[in-house]
């Protein structure tokens, strides 16, 4: 059996599909990733992988011809975070490396899938679909978003689009995105709150139109995005830009008064002013239009939201070891 190497396989999104290839018992995994001083490494502990290859050695390893015997790559390192405003840095990182890899990929011959993201649709005033030949006229609202649809328009231009599978994740929410500080879900954000100071702080509505903690996202459980994620990848016959949301809006109060019910607390909200900075280029609403990928052939029902963050907050924020395990009963 080939090895399928997983970029950002510490990370959030990527050690949780560490964790799914274990749980149907596969264990030839190469995890590309950089570890630095923080606690990411706590992500990779309970699951088992082959090998671990830093990501600045990766690209000369397979310009080298070291790395043989892959079944494909799912390509899910990036920076992510949407407030980082080197521009050269998120290039090098989000675009360029992503191009080599899936050079890389198709010239093997290999099943190349690549984490999108939400965050290219910007402030949603085009929708939410994943028609292909509606990417050219989005504009994204910051540098984040702006790398990985750079990424989306070159794959498009090249052709290579139709040979590989892209995902637009929404607003992912679930355990092992501990080590992601700012950028961690409002879930765990509203969790730390309660247990420190008894309440959540959410963002004031700058739009009339849209009472306070009434802004939407599509919010969609981790374990789900992994599904979906891995329905793409074991179709090498299924290739385009899809969508990885729950197909559903939800509010920040729905999602906040999930987390108390699930704590047993009852709700105790304040409404905050959002930094000056973040004004012009926040979010009010997003919902993936699903439609495409589940013409694809995708039929898994995804998570309630209310049933996903009890899952999140009762077996893993509240136990002594939060991270992703493997249940060997299900190996």
């Amino acid at each position: 059996m080939a090895y399928t190497i997983i970029t950002g396989g510490a990370g959030f999104i990527g050690s949780a599909t560490v964790w799914a290839l274990n749980r149907r018992g596969e264990d030839k995994i190469i995890v590309v990733d950089h570890l630095r001083t923080g606690e990411k490494w706590r992500n990779l502990v309970n699951l088992r992988f082959y090998d671990f290859v830093h990501r600045d050695d990766f690209i000369p390893l397979l310009e080298a011809g070291k790395i043989s015997d892959a079944a494909g790559i799912i390509h899910l390192g990036a920076c992510t975070d949407t407030t980082e405003r080197d521009a050269d840095y998120l290039l090098r990182n989000n675009y360029e490396y992503s191009k080599k890899l899936a050079l890389w990929a198709v010239s093997k011959g290999i099943r190349f899938v690549y984490a999108s993201s939400a965050a290219t649709y910007g402030d949603g005033s085009l929708g939410f679909s994943d028609d292909h030949r509606l990417l050219p006229r989005l504009r994204p609202i910051n540098m984040y978003g702006y790398s990985k649809h750079l990424f989306d328009l070159w794959a498009l231009r090249t052709g290579i689009l139709d040979k590989i599978a892209g995902v637009k994740y929404f607003n992912v929410f679930g355990p092992n995105e501990y080590h992601k500080d700012e950028m961690r879900s409002v879930v765990h954000k509203a969790f730390e709150q309660i247990r420190e100071i008894g309440r959540v702080r959410l963002f004031k509505s700058y739009r009339p139109d849209i009472p306070d903690g009434e802004q939407k996202r599509d919010f969609i459980y981790v374990k789900d995005a992994v599904d979906l994620t891995l329905f793409l990848y074991d179709h090498p016959e299924i290739n385009g830009i899809f969508n990885c949301g729950a197909g559903r809006a939800r509010t920040f109060l729905d999602l906040v008064r999930a987390v108390f019910d699930a704590m047993g607390i009852p709700p105790k909200i304040e409404f905050v002013d959002m930094p000056p900075q973040l004004r012009d280029k926040y979010q009010y609403f997003t919902r993936a239009d699903m439609s495409k990928v589940r013409a694809a052939g995708y039929e898994r029902e995804f998570t309630s939201l209310e049933d996903a963050v009890a899952d999140y907050v009762k077996n893993y924020l509240l136990t002594s070891d939060p991270y992703l395990k493997l249940d060997d009963e299900k190996l």
